[in-house]
């Protein structure tokens, strides 16, 4: 029995999951692993006009 062209080019799906959702999986794996940034501090007055000179 042979297999036709259509069956050939079929991509591979491994346990039901697309890729599309593997890759969204993956990008909320990433976003949830990482700690929340730190809050950045206000500037004084002072520290700004040092920087500027």
């Amino acid at each position: 029995m042979s297999v036709s062209q259509s069956e050939e080019r079929r991509p591979v799906t491994v346990a039901g999951i697309s890729m599309r959702e593997l890759l969204a999986s993956c990008a909320c794996a990433d976003a949830v692993s990482r700690p929340p940034r730190a809050p950045e501090l206000p500037v004084k007055p002072a520290e700004q006009a040092r920087k500027a000179a």
